[in-house]
């Protein structure tokens, strides 16, 4: 049965020049695999901006109705992947975003609940990643800039009503110069490529196997 994945990624923002989730989101939607055979993958790079994450994720999930969304971001201080286990109802009130703007509050959503469990099966991501050969840790806190932003918006985003049913965030780190100044062992465009596809492929087995628990 074909599955629907979406999966984003961010452009640059004050500090980071370059942002290795550009390419990894463009290199997991070209990647050719049986096991993405039947497995529509739609890909979007956000503009690091909150404007741009209110006006494309909800048409995103609305027009696609993914049965996954794989949203990763850039933590360019972190050495290892960082799987995000929930988002906080936060909004940095010191750090603006590409475009110069900052929200004029210290949350995301008025009256709502303080943090949003993500909906995917952590500890099966992070033996993949370890499958993978590329290191990877849980994490309870993604932030309060764009990544837990767009993070909390995919877990409320909905279609008909209906929230997506598999909603993953993973933090990536830097690569290149910036990481090898601190890192002893940075890791590379490839190695990001092969922990998020094995990231897929485990939220791929989980989708299906929730659709046919459905049946």
């Amino acid at each position: 049965m074909p599955v629907t994945v979406l999966i984003t990624g961010f452009g640059p923002f004050p500090g980071a020049p370059f942002n290795p989730t550009e390419g990894l989101v463009r290199r997991l939607g070209a990647r050719r695999r049986p096991a993405l055979a039947e497995v529509e993958r739609i890909t979007h790079v956000f503009r690091t901006s909150y404007a741009a994450v209110d006006d494309d994720l909800p048409r995103l999930v609305a027009r696609h109705r993914p049965a996954v969304l794989l949203m990763f971001g850039l933590a360019a201080r972190s050495p290892h992947l960082r799987i995000e286990t929930r988002a906080r109802n936060a909004v940095s009130a010191l750090v603006p975003d590409a475009r110069g703007q900052m929200l004029r509050r210290t949350g995301i959503a008025a009256g709502a609940a303080p943090t949003l469990t993500g909906r995917a099966p952590f500890q099966r991501l992070l033996r993949a990643t370890r499958v993978a050969r590329v290191p990877a840790r849980l994490s309870r806190d993604a932030g309060a800039y764009l990544c837990n932003y767009v993070y909390w918006h995919g877990l409320t985003a909905a279609s008909r009503q209906r929230p997506v049913p598999i909603v993953a965030f993973v933090h990536v780190p830097a690569v290149g110069r910036l990481a090898r100044r601190r890192a002893k062992r940075a890791p590379t465009p490839n190695d990001l490529a092969r922990a998020g596809e094995a990231i897929l492929l485990a939220l791929l087995a989980a989708a299906r196997t929730l659709t046919l628990s459905k049946h």
